[in-house]
């Protein structure tokens, strides 16, 4: 989820979001930092509008596979009327998108291996 939250700094800073910047704003929050999950969640967002998504109230999380919001990737809404219950399906989507993502870096890395 750090990269994550480093994509929306970024977004939020207006920086763009590259591999560099992800990587310094990753490296400043002491995270050790994976090239393959950077290089796998640029290309995620490459199509998402973050401010659009966020307008929505969707928090962004695409699959490091390459899909993501816009392309009709999974995305946690903050739209549920039990605080509860919104909290547990965020937990468990947030959950379910690490184990894709891991999944997904672990493909990569065969790629280049």
């Amino acid at each position: 989820m750090e990269y994550i939250y480093a994509a929306l700094i970024l977004h939020e800073s207006e920086t763009e979001i590259n591999e560099k910047s992800l990587t310094t704003v990753l490296k400043a929050a002491d995270v050790k930092v994976e090239d393959v999950r950077v290089k796998a969640l640029v290309a995620a967002l490459e199509d998402v509008d973050i401010e659009e998504a966020l307008e929505a109230g969707q928090v962004v999380i695409p699959a490091v596979g390459g899909s993501s919001a816009a392309s009709g990737g999974e995305t946690a809404t903050a739209d549920s009327g039990n605080p509860e219950e919104a909290k547990a399906s965020a937990e468990e989507e947030a959950k379910e998108a690490e184990e894709e993502e891991a999944a997904s870096a672990a493909g990569l890395g065969d790629l280049f291996g």
